[in-house]
């Protein structure tokens, strides 16, 4: 329970998922409030489905250029600072036995961790984390092997390693799906090449979306999981899918999957129109009506709304008590 660094409980919460035909959430955190609406989303989960110690991943990216989401934790956007804000959140909501999230099975994972500009939480910070992005996408793919293999050697004793082998599309760059003959042949070089604990592939998604009309690339993902022998495929860029399109990634091979930008997106839009609605108690000084914690209330309240929501796509009944393994 609480909040859970130890690699080798790590592992077994994995497994577990994996014979279970679950994909583990990992909704990304910039701050208290996202820590808090990710942990209440697993307990009322649990609670309504009789499933106790939910797991989930909390991830934060640090300096990654298209969201970096500790700098964005603080005004003052310094890295470790906000890094640190939003672990020692992680602590208060469920680290003890009386915290009101001790239940869940908390695992924080930095996410898209740059061997340069996270250098510091890669290598310090991993004593507060489950699991790490060590994300060299920006290198060539020799390149990448490399680095990411001596990162695995030097530090996967101490926490669960996933990795990328090639640049995802994120919204604006215009990048497309790899189309390449020999992608899964690559990417079990790579796998083999790196000792990985996870592979982030191409799957066809796109991060940061603001629609859903990404295609979702299912036999890819199936020839990937049977060529690399056992499920280690990480999902980025969730938001990109229809619910029918999620549903089936943990039969897939998908044992992790990666949500943000539609939560936080749809919590503001929501949070923006309750505003709309007490601009004439604001116009009248009212206090509750004009406190920005009034806004972060009402997008917290939706955003666990849709995580909870999510949380079913991803198979997470089957962790219930006669739940089943079927994806």
């Amino acid at each position: 329970m609480a909040v859970i660094t130890d690699r080798a409980m790590v592992e077994g919460i994995m497994q577990d998922a994996r014979e279970s035909c679950v994909s583990v959430a990992m909704f990304c955190s910039a701050s208290a409030w996202n820590n808090e609406a990710i942990l209440m989303a697993a307990q009322r989960f649990g609670k309504k489905h009789g499933i106790k110690n939910v797991p989930v991943i909390v991830g934060m990216t640090g300096s990654y250029e298209h969201m970096p989401q500790c700098r964005r934790a603080t005004y003052s956007l310094d890295l470790k600072a906000g890094f640190l804000s939003i672990i020692n959140s992680l602590k208060a909501l469920a680290g003890e036995k009386d915290s009101p999230y001790y239940d869940i099975l908390v695992m924080p994972q930095l996410d898209h961790g740059d061997p340069v500009g996270d250098k510091w939480i890669l290598e310090e910070g991993i004593k507060y984390l489950s699991g790490v992005l060590f994300d060299c996408q920006r290198f060539s793919f020799e390149e990448n092997i490399a680095m990411t293999s001596a990162y695995v050697k030097k530090f996967s004793g101490r926490v669960m390693v996933e990795a990328i082998m090639e640049t995802l599309s994120v919204i604006g760059t215009k990048a497309q799906a790899v189309k390449d003959e020999h992608y899964v042949d690559n990417a079990v070089r790579y796998a083999k090449k790196t000792g990985t604990d996870f592979l982030v592939a191409d799957l066809g998604t796109e991060q940061q979306s603001t629609g859903t009309d990404a295609v979702y690339l299912k036999d890819r993902a199936r020839m990937l999981t049977e060529a690399l022998g056992r499920k280690m495929l990480v999902l980025h860029g969730v938001s990109s899918l229809k619910p029918d399109q999620i549903k089936g990634l943990a039969s897939d091979g998908v044992v992790k999957v990666n949500m943000w930008t539609r939560i936080v997106r749809e919590a503001g839009i929501y949070a923006a129109e309750k505003i709309r609605e007490r601009e004439p108690d604001m116009a009248k000084g009212d206090f509750d009506a004009c406190d920005p914690q009034t806004f972060i209330n009402d997008a917290f309240g939706k955003a666990v709304d849709i995580m909870e929501e999510h949380l079913a796509y991803f198979n997470y009944g089957n962790l219930a008590p006669g739940g089943g393994k079927q994806g």
